[in-house]
């Protein structure tokens, strides 16, 4: 079953593959140039809104790709550019390596090539272990930015006070708590104490 931000990456990936903005691939396909916009993706009263088929399918006869492949790009293809700090998801709980804000600090990252989505601050983890399968394998690289807004159903990467770090769905989240949800049913969902949590950043990219 597509979730909405699935449905939402794979546009915004589509745009950046053939070098737009969510803009100007709305105005490429004949959209409104607002219709793409992240402030139509949630209505005023916090419901979730979706892009009607039609409109995925003018997006979709506008760039020449099949819904096959558009499906297949939620996590992203992009062109390879900017150098992106790169350290491993386990590693990223000792100290050291992230300021307060849950911005890459400090000493003994590497670096990685990727695609450059037009912010300051993005950085790669490599992924350890299965608690993200079938999505993120063992070895995959996640880009995740500490600016993005993020809501429900995003998949974030977490940073406790305690020194963990996880890359998880965000299921919920209040002033009090966040409960963060596995793909791997393995894995049982997890509630953190808002006070327990240093940071959280939005998943924009993964090597799949």
């Amino acid at each position: 079953m597509l979730s909405h931000s699935a449905i939402w990456d794979a546009i915004d990936s589509l745009a950046t593959r053939h070098g737009f903005t969510a803009s100007g691939l709305a105005k490429l396909a004949g959209l409104d140039a607002t219709a793409l916009n992240r402030s139509k993706r949630i209505s005023r009263d916090g419901r979730e809104r979706w892009p009607s088929t039609e409109s995925i399918s003018k997006l979709l006869e506008a760039t020449g790709e099949s819904f096959d492949a558009f499906l297949a790009n939620q996590g992203g293809t992009m062109p390879q550019g900017a150098r992106v700090p790169l350290l491993g998801l386990a590693q990223a709980g000792a100290g050291g390596f992230f300021d307060a804000a849950g911005f890459p600090a400090g000493e003994g990252w590497d670096e990685v090539r990727l695609p450059a989505p037009g912010e300051s601050g993005i950085y790669a983890l490599e992924v350890t272990g299965d608690s993200m399968l079938p999505l993120y394998r063992d070895g995959d690289r996640i880009v995740a930015s500490p600016t993005e807004q993020v809501r429900r159903g995003d998949r974030v990467v977490v940073k406790t006070r305690g020194g963990e770090v996880m890359a998880k769905i965000l299921a919920r989240q209040t002033a009090n708590v966040v409960e963060l949800h596995s793909l791997n049913p393995a894995h049982p969902p997890r509630q953190i104490d808002m006070n327990d949590v240093e940071w959280i950043a939005r998943i924009i990219w993964a090597s799949q």
